[in-house]
């Protein structure tokens, strides 16, 4: 990062292709690494880091340490893996862009954040690489600062994330006035084992933990940022989805499972994890842009991430995370290759790609049945063990995200094969001034990037990294977590592993709770591959034989249509009722009269009192003997009154 920002744009350029070699090799690095830390922790154990003194001041101590356990070195893995892949994607993606050095070095600071954040050891540390990740993100989407929706964009995205990081930083400072010694991760997981942390305490920390958790992964009601952020570059957006930004949240309810656990928190979780998945599906079912329906499908996927945190599925939640990062990625790595050919990301105007690039179609429909859910890909063992261990909990909470987890199934399905089917199946609609006259006229965002068109398979740069999530999209599911011994590899490897941790989960039947054993829920998986198969079947009827017009079905249900296309509404409520009706007219204008009638006012007063003051000792001031004598006097007598009344 400081290579490319200081070095290389000074005296090399600011598109000097030196930047993407330093920006692979320097993750390259660290992918090795991070692979060299998961072998240690899986043969020795979680790795002890000594914690040095970082900030004291009076009672104040804080310390800089590392957290070196298995959910650590799991998420080592999928960041630098998957950014390895987005950066050398990005060499051919970002060619020829006049800022393709700050677009690395942006990178760089955006990947070593979110590593800062998985190895921190304590609270503080965890929060100041948060804000770096929100400050990354930020220079990402608004990256092509020139247009003024990637600027509103970003900051949309970082204004409406600090909501979310507000409470978490109430969560901080709860926990810290309880005692300091409990910003320490490792201190915190003892004292709760001990029993000496109150469920009150556990559960107001908690929210707030939540609440910063709600806003980095796009939960509801913060969750309308994410679909904006696609007006950064592609590459951006798949390692906003797939690795970093959105799973920062998932991770953080992870990192502080036991302090959940402990708390009355987790109904709410579960909850706002499950609505989330169903609500961003419906918006998927509608958009237009492959970009953002790929967005809702991320939301709607960390959805189930937290709906299986909420209810106890520990395992699962981390093993979705993991799979997730392979197949999302791919997608939207296939996005940008389609945009390269395409030059739009509005699916209205595509059409016919298979023939012209059928390695990254291949690539996108193997990573589309993967988010589907289907046997043998690996969302299907992920998706699965997750709704299956909320059926087993046979809780109304779990009977509730089951529910919800199964239509968001059905969903997920139809919404991303009918992207599939309008952009590469059929024939080409694309156009170029009326794409953009016809976008307008839909209130549609216009599309990103040339609106000419050049068919033909992406750069092997693009390609290569496509085909080799696609790979891993297939197999990685299976073979990291099978349901029998396979080889070396034993049975529930990954569930063993993630849950293989004492100071989380201290005995074998919290570790069993957590999902370290899952069985395959046979009816459960029958269930959601039916619903899946159905979903893909009604694209196809749809966008394939054209047995049910789209058109008339959006006729039909025109208001549902109107509700799911415009977002429920909710940019308008919080734009024109929450900031213009609401802070604008209230909180503003209060501020404003109180400053103008009551500071300004202040001020003018004081100047005059003081202005009186002044004129009135100049008139004593007069050049007369006689008056500084009567003055002298009056002073002495005053001198001997004070000193006869209190001396």
């Amino acid at each position: 990062m400081l290579v490319n920002g200081v070095l290389v744009r000074a005296f090399v350029g600011s598109n000097s292709k030196y930047a993407g070699y330093i920006t692979v090799a320097a993750i390259g690095g660290s992918f090795v690494l991070s692979l060299m830390t998961l072998a240690t922790v899986m043969s020795d154990g979680p790795l002890h880091v000594d914690t040095h003194d970082w900030i004291t001041i009076g009672g104040l101590n804080l310390t800089f340490g590392l957290m070196v356990d298995q959910l650590t070195s799991i998420m080592l893995v999928v960041v630098s893996g998957v950014s390895l892949l987005v950066q050398i994607y990005g060499q051919a993606y970002m060619h020829g862009d006049k800022s393709y050095t700050r677009y690395f070095t942006y990178m760089a600071l955006f990947t070593a954040s979110m590593l800062g954040l998985v190895l921190s050891g304590n609270l503080i540390q965890i929060f100041v690489f948060w804000e770096l990740v929100g400050v990354s993100s930020y220079l990402l989407i608004g990256f092509w600062m020139d247009r003024p929706t990637a600027a509103a964009a970003a900051k949309k995205a970082f204004l409406m994330t600090r909501f979310g990081d507000f409470g978490f930083l109430l969560g901080i400072l709860y926990l810290y006035s309880q005692n300091s010694s409990y910003m320490d991760i490792s201190t915190l997981y003892h004292e709760i084992e001990a029993g000496h942390i109150a469920v009150g305490v556990a559960t107001w920390v908690s929210l707030g933990l939540l609440a910063g958790a709600i806003g980095k992964s796009a939960q509801f009601p913060l969750h309308n940022w994410l679909p904006d952020a696609m007006e950064g570059p592609t590459s951006v957006s798949a390692l906003i989805h797939s690795a970093t930004m959105v799973t920062a949240g998932v991770f953080l309810v992870a990192r502080f499972f036991p302090l959940f656990e402990h708390s009355d928190a987790m109904t709410l979780v579960a909850l706002v994890g499950g609505f989330t998945a169903v609500f961003a599906a419906t918006m998927g079912l509608v958009a237009n842009d492959i970009k953002r329906v790929l967005a809702y499908s991320t939301v709607s996927q960390l959805g189930y991430m937290m709906l299986a945190l909420g209810v106890g599925a520990y395992a699962p939640a981390i093993f979705h995370l993991f799979t997730h990062a392979f197949f999302k990625a791919a997608l939207f790595l296939g996005a940008g290759s389609v945009h390269h050919a395409s030059g739009t990301f509005n699916m209205n105007y595509m059409g016919g790609l298979k023939k012209h690039m059928p390695r990254t179609y291949w690539g996108m429909v193997i990573a589309s049945l993967s988010l589907a859910g289907l046997f043998p890909f690996s969302g299907f063992w992920s998706k699965d063990e997750i709704l299956g261990h909320a059926a087993h909990v046979g809780t109304t909470t779990g009977n509730i995200v089951l529910a919800l987890g199964l239509i968001a199934a059905l969903m997920t399905a139809f919404y991303m094969f009918r992207a599939v089917f309008l952009t590469f199946h059929g024939e080409w609609k694309g156009g170029g001034e009326q794409e953009i006259e016809d976008a307008e006229k839909a209130g549609e965002p216009l599309p990103v990037g040339s609106a000419h068109s050049h068919f033909g398979e992406s750069p092997w740069l693009m390609v290569g990294p496509i085909m080799l999530l696609a790979v891993l999209a297939i197999g990685i599911g299976f073979f990291s977590n099978p349901l029998v011994d396979i080889g070396g590899i034993d049975k529930h490897a990954f569930a063993h592993y993630v849950t293989h941790n004492h100071e989380v989960f201290p005995t074998s039947e919290a570790a069993k709770h957590a999902g370290s054993s899952p069985e395959l829920n046979v009816p459960i998986a029958v269930i959601s591959t039916v619903l899946a198969i159905a979903g893909i079947g009604l694209a196809y009827l749809m966008y394939i034989k054209g047995s049910i017009s789209p058109q008339a079905m959006g006729a039909r249900f025109q208001p549902l249509y109107n509700l799911m296309f415009r977002k429920y509404y909710f940019d308008e409520m919080y734009e024109n009722v929450v900031v213009r009706k609401g802070f604008y007219k209230y909180v503003a204008d209060a501020l404003r009269w109180f400053d103008e009638h009551w500071i300004d006012n202040a001020n003018v007063h004081l100047s005059n009192w003081v202005s009186r003051i002044g004129k009135s000792g100049a008139l004593v001031q007069n050049g007369q003997t006689q008056t500084y004598a009567v003055g002298m006097v009056v002073g002495v007598v005053a001198v001997v009154a004070a000193f006869l009344l209190w001396g």
